[in-house]
């Protein structure tokens, strides 16, 4: 039977997000019934996180997929910074997960919560979350490890985030348990400062997609090499590598013999455009060639990007 979300690329994310959108919801359904029944407030608490990542997983599953759309015109540079858009509203429930699990912590610190009854059950309910939780960041890093998406990467932190709010609550019910309460709001207020600051890293690297800020340096040198391992290269001056997205745009002039005539010249621009092109991590790549020897470029200090 074939899949409702066909094959390729955009299938197989869909597909990982929906899986996300179906994990979370099983884990609400069966922590919050659990956490009513019994009157565990830990439970109920991480049932009412896990809302919070349905509403993302839904946002990435309805939203992220757009950046396999191709060029319209509406966007006539894709659609790649929508995926990191949805990347950094995972982030920032992220954050705002932790900072609600730190409430509830210092709540129960101050006396505020009155503990469960004992059961079996509360645990066995843990234990299921914590498995869901630790299939669904397993599925989905496999699945992006060849789409690499920072979307899909982001729902696998949130998942990592849940096992870790999990335990936290299962602590608190062995502290039940063992007749020491206090040790649920500890280990939650612990677990709550590492959600916190996993939300701010990712909403932090999606930032920098948005913002179209320059990769690390050795994405520029990769394609200064790639460059000058063209014959017809005698120069490279005036590149810019930058993020349109999560993938990398390459604006460069490069400096071949003036002698050329105009066809050969379009060759060499349409072959050095096509290797580039087909670099991992490069989108839109745009080539101006220059006679060698003019000196007319912007910015040319010594140790620099200019290939003699």
């Amino acid at each position: 039977m074939s899949s409702p979300f066909g094959g390729g690329d955009r299938a197989r994310f869909q597909r990982a997000a929906a899986v996300n959108v179906a994990g979370n919801a099983v884990k609400i359904v069966v922590e919050g019934a659990v956490g009513l029944t019994f009157g565990s407030v830990a439970l109920v608490a991480d049932a009412a996180h896990s809302v919070a990542d349905l509403v993302a997983s839904a946002v990435v599953f309805v939203w992220g997929g757009s950046r396999y759309e191709s060029a319209d015109e509406t966007h006539p540079h894709g659609h790649q910074r929508i995926e990191p858009l949805t990347a950094l509203l995972v982030g920032a429930t992220i954050v705002v997960l932790g900072l609600l699990l730190l409430r509830e912590s210092a709540l129960g610190l101050l006396g505020a919560h009155t503990p469960p009854r004992k059961s079996l059950l509360l645990v066995a309910a843990l234990l299921f979350a914590m498995a869901d939780m630790y299939l669904l960041y397993w599925y989905t890093e496999r699945v992006n490890a060849d789409l690499g998406s920072t979307a899909l990467a982001a729902l696998a932190v949130d998942c990592l985030n849940d096992i870790y709010t999990t335990i936290a609550a299962l602590v608190g019910v062995f502290g039940v348990f063992l007749n020491v309460p206090i040790l649920d709001p500890v280990a939650g207020a612990l677990v709550s400062v590492l959600v916190v600051y996993q939300g701010i890293e990712i909403g932090r690297e999606n930032v920098t997609y948005l913002v179209g800020a320059a990769p690390p340096p050795g994405d520029r040198e990769r394609v200064v090499a790639a460059l000058r391992e063209y014959p017809a290269v005698e120069g490279v001056h005036d590149l810019t590598v930058y993020y349109d997205g999560t993938d990398l745009e390459v604006e460069v002039h490069v400096e071949v013999d003036g002698e050329m005539t105009l066809r050969e010249a379009h060759d060499v621009e349409t072959e050095l455009v096509t290797t580039l092109r087909a670099m991992e991590d490069v989108g839109d790549v745009h080539v101006h060639l220059d006679p060698s020897g003019l000196g007319e470029w912007k910015d040319a200090p010594e140790g620099s990007d200019v290939a003699e």
